[in-house]
Formats: C-alpha cells, sequence, structure tokens
C-alpha cells in the first residue's frame, strides 16, 4: 500500500475512493497553520476518522462537533462536512473512506433493508462523533486499529475480513442511531440545494462564476440566495470562492512542481498581483515562501496509501 497521491480539500468528489470493485480507500490528513482548514464539501462514500493528534472543529450536516485526540468521527454518506483546526496547531488524523455498495447495501436482504440501506440513504443517522467517554468508543477504537492492520498487512481475502469490520462498525454504532424525521424538511431542501451549488462551484472554480448564475441552480433570487449562502456557511459566497481558489493555488504550489503564475491562471486568478495580494492576507506569506515552508515542514495536507 505504498501508492500516495495528494488531494485538494475542496474535493467534491468527482475523487474515487478506491475502485468500483474495491470501494475503499485509507487518507492520511495533515493540517497546520500553513493549511488549516478542509472546505465544506461531500461525496457518496461514508468515513470513519479517527483523531491521531491535534484537535479540530467538524461540521457534519450542519451540526458542530469540538473533537480532539482519540476521538473518532463517522460521516454518512453524501453528508456535507468539513473541519478546521485552531491557530497555531497541527492536526493529524488516519480516515477509511467506502462505499455502502460494499457492504451490501444494495442487496435485498433484511440486513440490507433494515440497517445498511437507511443509513445509505440518511433515514437512519449513525452517532457522527464519538468521543473517548462514548459507550461506543473502545469497541470502535478495536475496530479502526483490526482496520489498519488487515489494510496494512493486505494478506489474502483482507477484502472479506474489512467488509465484516465495516459492518461490525455500523452494528456497534445503530444503538445510538435516530431516524431522520426528527430533521426539518425545509433544512433538508436547503441542504440539498446547497450540495448543488457546492459542486457547480468545486468544477467551474478557475472560470468566471456570478451570483446570478449560482443563485438560477437553486431557483433563487441573488438576495434570497446571497443570505441563504451565508447563513449555511458562515461566509459569503465570493468569499467562499475566493478561498476555493487560493486553497487550489496553494494545494498546485505545495507540489513544488508549479510555477506561481500557472497555479493563480489554473485556480481563477488572471491577476497576478491580486493573487498575491490575496495570498499573502489568507496565509501571511507571499507564495514563493509558501512553497518554501511547505517544503521544509514535508506538508501534503491529503494523502492517500
Amino acid at each position: 500500500m505504498t501508492n500516495r497521491t495528494t488531494l485538494s480539500p475542496e474535493q467534491k468528489e468527482q475523487t474515487r475512493h478506491g475502485g468500483h470493485l474495491f470501494p475503499f480507500q485509507k487518507y492520511i490528513t495533515v493540517l497546520s497553520d500553513l493549511y488549516p482548514a478542509v472546505t465544506p464539501h461531500w461525496h457518496d462514500e461514508a468515513e470513519l476518522t479517527l483523531i491521531k493528534k491535534g484537535s479540530c472543529t467538524y461540521q457534519i450536516r450542519f451540526e458542530t462537533y469540538e473533537a480532539e485526540q482519540g476521538d473518532l468521527l463517522f460521516v454518512p454518506p453524501a453528508a456535507l462536512h468539513s473541519l478546521t483546526i485552531p491557530p497555531k496547531s497541527r492536526y493529524e488524523s488516519e480516515t477509511y473512506v467506502f462505499h455502502m455498495s460494499f457492504l451490501g447495501a444494495n442487496s435485498a436482504d433484511i440486513c440490507a433493508v433494515r440497517y445498511l440501506a437507511p443509513v445509505a440513504a440518511q433515514s437512519l443517522l449513525l452517532p457522527c462523533h464519538i468521543r473517548k467517554g462514548h459507550p461506543a468508543h473502545p469497541a470502535l477504537m478495536e475496530i479502526f486499529n483490526s482496520i489498519n492492520s488487515v489494510y496494512e498487512n493486505a494478506a489474502p481475502g483482507y477484502e472479506l475480513i474489512l467488509k465484516s469490520l465495516l459492518l461490525r462498525t455500523v452494528a456497534v454504532l445503530l444503538p445510538y442511531g435516530k431516524e431522520e424525521s426528527s430533521r426539518p424538511q425545509l433544512q433538508t431542501e436547503h441542504m440539498d440545494k446547497l450540495k448543488l451549488v457546492l459542486e457547480y462551484i468545486s468544477e467551474h472554480y478557475a472560470e468566471e462564476l456570478s451570483i446570478a448564475q449560482l443563485a438560477k441552480i437553486c431557483f433563487f433570487s441573488e438576495y434570497h440566495f446571497m443570505r441563504f449562502f451565508k447563513k449555511y456557511m458562515g461566509m459569503s459566497c465570493l468569499e467562499y470562492i475566493k478561498d476555493l481558489r487560493l486553497e487550489k493555488a496553494a494545494e498546485l504550489l505545495s507540489q513544488g512542481e508549479t510555477p506561481v503564475l500557472d497555479a493563480s491562471l489554473s485556480s481563477g486568478f488572471p491577476n497576478l498581483s491580486y493573487f498575491y495580494r490575496e495570498f499573502k492576507k489568507k496565509y501571511g506569506m507571499t507564495p514563493k515562501q509558501f512553497i518554501e515552508d511547505m517544503q521544509k515542514e514535508g506538508i501534503n495536507p491529503h494523502k492517500f496509501e
């Protein structure tokens, strides 16, 4: 399992987690002052994360969780989620991303119909934050460590063992789950609209984007759209787009192979002086200094094995 690549934090996910036959992937995430956040995104797969170092604020389905070293987080399929870390800190985590179809959610047996399909459809919500004091934490830690060992060794038949461990994860969390009916319908509709907008921005961030263009996706007026976006994202839409472009540029620069001008243009900044100004405002240094610091610290924000 030595093949590694780097993921940009905004990914939404055109990224394929594993393959069609084995939709399972391990990720190692490292964040610091140079790269302090993973912007809101979503994908069809579920996630199981263990925080190895530091603390963070996770937002999952508009709910906020303050998590720290040793905590586990479960992100359900298709759930909008993001994370940020405190200033002057370093964060490390290990994450397993898997599709519920790997567990048999599309089957016609009682396990799929009663448990797996509802989890996949988010009509049955499992707990997202499993603190060290949570009753399920000891069992989940045992499972997570077993997944690590089995995945690293990759002995013949390891896929079967991983599948059984993930099924056990669902079973351990089930007693603490709740029905989705408790969520207001309007909030669910707003989440769906927001996901459409974020997906569009993620696919077109390098192009010119306008509020009018994005408002049409939600069938909102521009005024309503701006209020809607700020309510759920905590920033204006234009601020979000600028941040996303800067993070994409930082991702390119961190690889050490992309000239500053190319990173600027590829990320949606046709004006180089404006790019320099906004980059320094966000990261506290010029793009060139950023490259040097990233190489010095050996940081690649997202890696998978």
